[in-house]
């Protein structure tokens, strides 16, 4: 016998938050849509575009063409991918590990441990102190500067914590009961269990890493080695356009001097946001309810 749907009833204040949360998402995904149009108009008529017009008119690729033929941006786009995956995948390795070794019961001196995590998240020391460590490693110009000096982050690892926490104890007694060392319950019983954590942890960091550039501006010095986003701040914010240095073999003087300058400027953004936006699609498939469910009856 079938069972008779059940019909879900939506309250006016349901409504109301519905349209809001509408509306401000209207309000962040028409500039970018805006900024995207723009870049792929043609540059005669993109600086007479409003703000709210969404389709691209004379669709025209020369922005692109620009910014793929630049002997500075592409070299930097690579950059920031390489910080970003390593500078990630070294700030997950070691949150992981130092989140699982804080939540064992049997740890000596983990008061003292959380005490002193909490103090220098608290009180961060400035990047003064920062730099002169950095200088007195030798590692000033090179790219490692900037992944190592932000290895971990305090609250992020109090997070995944919460997440280890939540694995029952009775898991790790029958990995034990099996002969399982740390290393093995860690990487196959308490982190399958908590992926939501790490990949939402993953995706914090990844933001984080492919946005740097305070440290990368002062820690590498040469173009060549810095990542996007100092770049687009020189391009972008400061109105450097000696960036577009070396773009002559694709356009001669009247060319370049016909460019809407603006849309090159969105165009460039475009290119600095597609990358991170690829990554949100793959962590919300590990948002799932009742990870643990099955894992263990009481």
């Amino acid at each position: 016998m079938k069972q008779p749907k059940r019909k879900y009833k939506i309250s006016l204040s349901q409504i109301v938050l519905m349209l809001i949360m509408f509306l401000f998402t209207l309000s962040i995904v028409i500039p970018m849509l805006n900024m995207l149009a723009r870049s792929l108009s043609d540059p005669k008529v993109s600086g007479s575009m409003m703000g709210l017009e969404i389709i691209p008119k004379d669709l025209n690729f020369i922005n692109y063409q620009v910014i793929a033929s630049n002997p500075v941006i592409v070299p930097s786009l690579f950059n920031s991918i390489f910080i970003t995956v390593v500078g990630t995948a070294l700030n997950m390795l070691l949150t992981i590990t130092a989140a699982y070794v804080m939540t064992r019961p049997k740890l000596v001196g983990k008061r003292v441990l959380m005490v002193f995590f909490i103090i220098m998240m608290l009180f961060d020391p400035g990047l003064v102190p920062e730099y002169f460590v950095v200088k007195d490693l030798g590692l000033m110009g090179s790219q490692w500067a900037v992944i190592l000096s932000m290895a971990v982050n305090v609250y992020y690892l109090v997070i995944m914590m919460r997440y280890f926490e939540a694995v029952p104890t009775s898991l790790f007694e029958a990995a034990t009961i099996d002969g399982a060392g740390h290393i093995r319950m860690l990487f196959s019983v308490a982190a399958p269990l908590c992926k939501p954590g790490i990949a939402t942890l993953t995706m914090f960091y990844g933001v984080i890493r492919w946005n740097e550039y305070l440290r990368s501006g002062v820690y590498i010095s040469s173009l060549s080695k810095s990542p996007l986003q100092v770049v687009l701040r020189k391009f972008v914010v400061d109105g450097d356009v000696t960036t577009l240095i070396g773009t002559q073999n694709l356009l001669n003087y009247n060319e370049l001097a016909q460019i809407d300058y603006t849309a090159l400027q969105y165009a460039v953004m475009i290119v600095a946001i597609i990358p991170i936006l690829l990554i949100y699609p793959l962590v919300l498939k590990y948002y799932t309810k009742d990870i643990m469910a099955g894992g263990v009856k009481e």
